[in-house]
């Protein structure tokens, strides 16, 4: 089958890694697999550098023109399906589809998050035949749509992730002796990184060796910087922003901190239980599908800096419960967020879409 991921977000994201590991996972059992993105984008080099077949485009802010750049494409590598995440993505490619006079698409939904069925979505499906996927069981049961719906759970690897863990520290340049926090953080996460910094605030006195590294979007801005100066804590943080190589960052925390949702957060905690970091996050009903509480980790109430500062301070000073919760995470990891799973639930609705006899019925 042949098969196309568009992806016009110019950042790396939770939602970007997804169609990686799916395209290169689709491309082993041999499919035919091309990306297309952002030209000159950071997504551009980061699905080069995974050795894909990547075609970048310049993305506009005119449907149309869009649409008529990615015709080309499809009409050239002769596809058949394409996988996109936003309302817009899929109008674009509908559209592109209708002119090429072949295919269907497939609009993969974050984790945790819902269709937008706007004016755009609605044209779009009428030009091309659609499918939804979705990460979880409780996404496609709170959509509705279950006979046009598929389930591809995200996943880690687990060997990658041991690789990754034993130079990371090393990777990061972290000092032996450092107690590192990491924080996978989002641009919505503003809240909560925060709390993860006066969280450091408070300990700092007592644990002088405490250390917090941010990793993802949002975390190198200005704002960020700022908080960070205005509670004396500056020299504490690494700000590490975006980051396609994430198992290398958790994979060298004592304490991993989700303030991340969506695919993000999701990621986040699979990436630091199978680096068998212990996790710590706010209750979320998607966090809590991912971090069986009080088992791979803690999920607190909406923060207050005090009750999360006494929560690390224990995870800290607790070597036996870290090791316990870390072995737990990774444990359900290998069991239960396989990557094996997670390509298989692409292939079955690539298949879907892929029968002919539904495009031409628009």
């Amino acid at each position: 089958m042949r098969l196309l991921f568009y992806h016009s977000a110019s950042e790396w994201s939770g939602s970007s890694r997804a169609f990686s590991v799916a395209a290169q996972g689709l491309a082993v059992k041999g499919a035919t697999v091309t990306v297309v993105c952002r030209a000159d984008s950071t997504a551009e080099q980061a699905f080069a550098s995974q050795g894909l077949d990547v075609v970048p485009l310049q993305i506009t802010d005119s449907v149309s023109r869009d649409a008529w750049r990615l015709r080309t494409v499809l009409k050239d590598r002769f596809i058949e399906v394409v996988f996109l995440h936003s309302e817009r993505e899929q109008l674009v490619a509908s559209s592109a589809m209708r002119l090429a006079e072949r295919g269907a698409v497939i609009r993969r939904i974050a984790a945790g998050a819902a269709e937008s069925a706007g004016r755009g979505s609605r044209l779009a499906t009428r030009m091309a035949a659609s499918r939804l996927l979705f990460s979880t069981d409780m996404d496609r049961a709170n959509a509705g749509a279950v006979d046009r719906a598929f389930v591809a759970p995200l996943a880690v690897n687990i060997e990658t992730a041991d690789e990754m863990r034993m130079t990371s520290r090393g990777t990061l340049g972290v000092e032996q002796g450092t107690q590192l926090m990491v924080c996978v953080a989002d641009r919505k996460a503003k809240s909560r990184i925060t709390t993860a910094l006066r969280t450091v605030a408070l300990l700092a006195p007592r644990h002088p060796e405490l250390r917090l590294a941010l990793v993802g979007s949002g975390c190198d801005d200005d704002d960020t910087h700022m908080h960070a100066s205005a509670l004396g804590v500056t020299s504490l943080v690494r700000f590490l922003g975006e980051r396609d190589d994430m198992a290398a960052v958790v994979g060298a925390a004592e304490v991993g901190w989700v303030a991340a949702e969506g695919d993000d957060g999701a990621f986040g905690c699979l990436d630091f239980m199978a680096a068998g970091v212990p996790v710590i996050a706010e209750r979320s009903p998607l966090l809590s599908l991912y971090v069986p509480d009080g088992i791979a980790g803690v999920l607190l109430p909406p923060a207050h800096p005090n009750d999360t500062a006494a929560t690390v301070a224990n995870f800290l000073a607790d070597n036996n419960q870290r090791l316990a919760m870390g072995k737990a995470g990774r444990a359900r990891v290998a069991r239960e967020f396989t990557e094996s799973a997670m390509i298989e639930g692409y292939v079955a609705a690539a298949s879907a879409a892929g029968d002919r006899t539904l495009w031409t019925a628009r």
